[in-house]
């Protein structure tokens, strides 16, 4: 909370002193105000409270000279550290009825951090949400408010004031800030709201698109009540592309799932970026290593070999995917999307859903269309992860 101190009090100095210097105020109370102003800069604050006081005590003062009094004795007291009197001299100058609607929400402000430093959460919330009325929309402020909340532990009035927020800027037609959408994640998570919570790191993911952002949304899939493993592969491509498959673990897991799902090609362009990236074929796992490679390298000749002939012998709708999905594999993309719309025409299939996750990524990887990439990818539907994968994936098309 240092930030917003520091501002707070900069403000208040600078406004104060020019107040100060525009006004006609006597010398008994102007000398000592302008000591102030000098002790304040020179960040000696309790010798500048003693100079405010010294201006107190002068007598038969104006409602202007009570007024740059108060301006002065809450900066310079803010500063010493004594929020007590801060709040009490900015309360004064508040209610001085002498203000500009900007100068009310910068004290208001001022009031919700004092308040907020004295422990009193619920006049620190009151006055921010006073200086927010007044047009104070400063990132000092949401950070302000944000501090307010989370000590009080109201982490629903953190995640309604944050998708407030973004809301607006959305119907605005502007991206969201990346704090508002930060904090909104992390009070659906301190609430337990799961779907919230992926809704606002997907924002996150569609506005920013964070290295970061893709590891936490990844991480955190697999975990999803109905999630199936027959998606795993899928997150670790959705790793690969976003930087976050770093270990030779994972590419080794990676190829050997591709192998698995009859996609050889695949796993061969994945070993020899782990062999590119040196994380394979090196240490004690290196022959391990180089066994895959093979096996890789020998999967994929013959699986081309016999492509003709799968091709030529797929009748029913979940044959055509598949070979469809291989050719795409094999970079045979517009005969591939061919045979799995043939496939999904014909109906009848085991995983529909699956189906047009697969059509979308094979549209994806086209590159002709990615508006109907994204709008096959988008009608994915299901618990059981393709939804989430299509969703992802449509985010990363689009930013790509």
């Amino acid at each position: 909370m240092n930030k917003p101190r520091a501002l707070v009090f900069s403000m208040l100095l600078l406004a104060g002193i020019a107040s100060a210097q525009a006004q006609s105020l006597r010398p008994e109370v102007g000398k000592p105000l302008q000591q102030a102003g000098d002790l304040l800069r020179a960040g000696k604050a309790k010798e500048a409270l003693a100079k405010v006081k010294e201006a107190d005590a002068a007598s038969g003062k104006t409602a202007s000279e009570q007024l740059m009094i108060d301006r002065m004795r809450g900066a310079a007291a803010q500063r010493a550290g004594d929020n007590a009197t801060a709040a009490q001299a900015f309360e004064a100058v508040f209610n001085s009825g002498k203000l500009a609607g900007a100068e009310q929400a910068q004290v208001a402000e001022s009031l919700a951090f004092a308040y907020s430093q004295l422990k009193d959460m619920g006049k620190a919330g009151q006055w921010a949400q006073k200086a927010q009325q007044l047009g104070n929309n400063s990132a000092q402020l949401k950070q302000l408010q944000s501090y307010i909340q989370g000590q009080s532990g109201d982490y629903g009035a953190i995640a309604k004031d944050a998708a407030a927020a973004v809301a607006a800027a959305e119907q605005a037609g502007k991206r969201p800030e990346e704090g508002d959408l930060l904090r909104l994640a992390d009070a659906y998570q301190r609430t337990n709201n799961g779907a919230g919570q992926s809704a606002a790191l997907e924002k996150l993911l569609a506005y920013y698109g964070k290295k970061d952002y893709w590891a936490a949304a990844l991480g955190r899939l697999p975990r999803k009540p109905g999630f199936s493993d027959r998606y795993t592969l899928d997150i670790l491509r959705l790793k690969l592309v976003t930087g976050n498959l770093t270990k030779a673990d994972d590419y080794m897991e990676m190829a050997q799932l591709a192998l698995q799902a009859g996609y050889p090609a695949e796993a061969k362009m994945v070993v020899e970026k782990g062999f590119a990236a040196a994380l394979l074929g090196t240490g004690a796992e290196a022959d391990r290593h180089k066994r895959l490679r093979d096996l890789a390298l020998k999967q994929d000749a013959e699986v081309r070999a016999g492509m003709d002939k799968a091709v030529a012998e797929a009748r029913d709708g979940n044959a055509l995917v598949q070979a469809g999905s291989q050719l795409v594999s094999f970079g045979q993309v517009d005969k591939g999307i061919a045979l799995i719309e043939q496939g999904i025409a014909k109906g009848n299939l085991k995983r529909p859903e699956e189906a047009k996750l697969r059509l979308g990524l094979a549209q994806l990887q086209g590159g002709k269309g990615k508006a109907k990439a994204s709008q096959t990818l988008r009608s994915v539907q299901g618990t059981d992860g393709a939804a989430d994968i299509a969703r992802l994936w449509s985010i990363h098309g689009s930013a790509s």
